[in-house]
């Protein structure tokens, strides 16, 4: 494969790795999901594959808020799938900014052998909400709230060295990363271990 930009935010992780990009919805996940390179392919599952599925099957004009539930359900139902069926590394969408999302993680990749990585994309409350705006899907209040009351403290443990229990790494990055592209190297034996704060990280709360 040629690889077209070589300042891609690179990752390397072990074959048949589980690679979970979180962070706030509004934080950019997709949009570096969109422009990702891999050496050797990787799989890549986004709710937005499936949203722009559905809005060619339903009906025009369908609002989005209509069938967000069913884009949640079926992208985990393919999820599971996926990690159980395929041979290669898998990179995901979800905000996992709750202990129950990434314990759900962790389950899935123990039971399919799967060695998980968390590569958390940070930003503040108002980034995020300019991103839904931008993007033209902003969630309902409520759900956004949840997510919001609980990414300052998983920020907080990551940006102090946790990583998450049942995780082989755990990476914050910000937004700027999302310009760049990612990049996923999967290489034989083991990836680095722990915490990384790559390049244009957040040490603090702007």
């Amino acid at each position: 494969m040629s690889l077209t930009a070589p300042d891609r935010f690179p990752m390397h992780v072990e074959p048949h790795a589980l690679v979970v990009v979180a962070g706030l919805p509004g934080a950019g996940k997709s949009t570096l999901l969109r422009d990702i390179e891999s050496v050797p392919p990787v799989t890549v599952l986004d709710t937005d594959q499936l949203r722009s599925l559905l809005r060619r099957v339903l009906p025009a004009g369908t609002p989005y808020s209509w069938y967000r539930p069913l884009v949640h359900v079926l992208h985990v139902l393919r999820l599971v799938a996926v990690a159980a069926r395929a041979r290669n590394t898998i990179v995901v969408h979800d905000p996992a900014t709750g202990a129950l999302a990434r314990s759900a993680f962790v389950a899935l990749g123990v039971l399919t052998g799967r060695p998980r990585h968390l590569l958390w994309i940070d930003c503040t409350v108002e980034e995020a909400l300019k991103g839904q705006h931008r993007r033209g899907r902003v969630l309902l209040g409520w759900s956004f709230s949840r997510h919001a009351r609980h990414a300052p403290r998983t920020r907080d443990r990551l940006m102090a060295g946790m990583v998450p229990a049942g995780w082989r790494s755990a990476t914050v990055t910000d937004r700027s990363v999302t310009r760049r592209g990612l990049l996923v190297l999967t290489e034989p034996g083991d990836a680095p271990q722990g915490r990384r704060h790559p390049a244009g990280q957040r040490s603090g709360r702007q």
